[in-house]
């Protein structure tokens, strides 16, 4: 069956939310047997072992959701496809990487490689709009434009990934930013990537029952990759085909929590003489946990945060 207008955005988070929790028990139980178990070490905040494949169930919610609610039907076939596809490769670069570490080089590497078949799909960021100037936007080059396109998709997948250090951080966010970003796009008349939007955001809500502190399971690499890449992508299919002065904000602005957090990290470790990508514990998460203020409460901070962005986003897409 077929689901038609705001009816399929509603079905799609519901049937996500629903299946991801369902599933995350069982994917609990498999990863365990599998030893797919996250260890404590000093630049991690938990104190015990956990498994780390929760990312599964959150593919499964997606899925299910995704194709119940018909998004393939509301978008271009190959655009669809091409997010999938994409997703699912980034997704077991995260898997392999939960069950026995992958050099950073590798990953990025692996990451980049991820991104081609959004490029083959035509899920590229042609155009830039100007931010100062209504219905005016500058047309990349092809070239360009896949190297944009690249430094996006990798750029949004790794910032989630950096968000997730604190039990439902990451999934959090990831809800709230898609809640705005299916909003927006139903805005702008885009009903395929709303669905998508929506069903990534209940699969989001429906892992964090077993993912809230203390947690149960974690999402890994595996989770935080499929939600980055989705995102990214739907930005892209979505947000910046956007032609008005707008377009360049509202992804900056849903996203503006990770992004932060990604810029100031490579950074932050330069100016220590350390290498850009070195793992560490000093996020803006940890920082607010160091000056002593809960882990839960610091979590729901960053909510907040993110949804006064994603609103600001939502009333600024409304004023096209």
């Amino acid at each position: 069956m077929i689901f038609s207008g705001k009816g399929a955005i509603v079905i799609a988070y519901l049937i996500a939310l629903a299946a991801t929790c369902a599933a995350t028990p069982l994917v609990r139980r498999l990863a365990l047997r599998a030893g797919a178990v996250d260890q404590p070490s000093e630049r991690k905040a938990h104190q015990r072992s956990l498994p780390s494949w929760g990312g599964l169930a959150i593919i499964v919610g997606f899925l299910v959701a995704a194709l119940a609610a018909g998004a393939a039907h509301q978008m271009p076939l190959r655009s669809f496809l091409g997010i999938l596809i994409g997703a699912l490769l980034v997704a077991l670069v995260g898997l392999v990487d939960d069950r026995k570490e992958l050099p950073a080089k590798l990953k990025l590497a692996l990451q980049i490689v991820s991104v081609t078949p959004l490029l083959l799909a035509g899920v590229t960021i042609e155009m830039i709009s100007h931010p100062f100037a209504r219905h005016q936007a500058v047309t990349l080059a092809p070239w360009l434009s896949g190297l944009v396109t690249v430094a996006w998709v990798v750029g949004v997948t790794n910032a989630i990934n950096l968000i997730d250090g604190l039990d439902g951080l990451a999934a959090g966010v990831a809800a709230i930013s898609c809640v705005a970003l299916a909003f927006i796009a139903l805005l702008w008349g885009q009903l395929g990537v709303a669905i998508l939007c929506a069903a990534l955001a209940g699969a989001a809500v429906g892992f964090l029952p077993w993912n809230w502190h203390p947690a149960a399971i974690f999402m890994g690499d595996t989770g935080a990759y499929f939600l980055g890449y989705v995102i990214a992508a739907v930005t892209i299919q979505g947000a910046f085909k956007m032609a008005a002065a707008i377009a360049i904000f509202v992804p900056l602005l849903v996203l503006a929590v990770p992004l932060l957090d990604t810029l100031l990290s490579p950074l932050r470790r330069l100016l220590r003489g350390r290498a850009a990508f070195a793992p560490d514990r000093d996020h803006l998460h940890h920082r607010l946990v160091a000056l002593g203020i809960p882990g839960s409460r610091v979590v729901l901070l960053t909510y907040a945060v993110t949804a006064v962005c994603s609103g600001i986003a939502i009333w600024i897409s409304r004023a096209r």
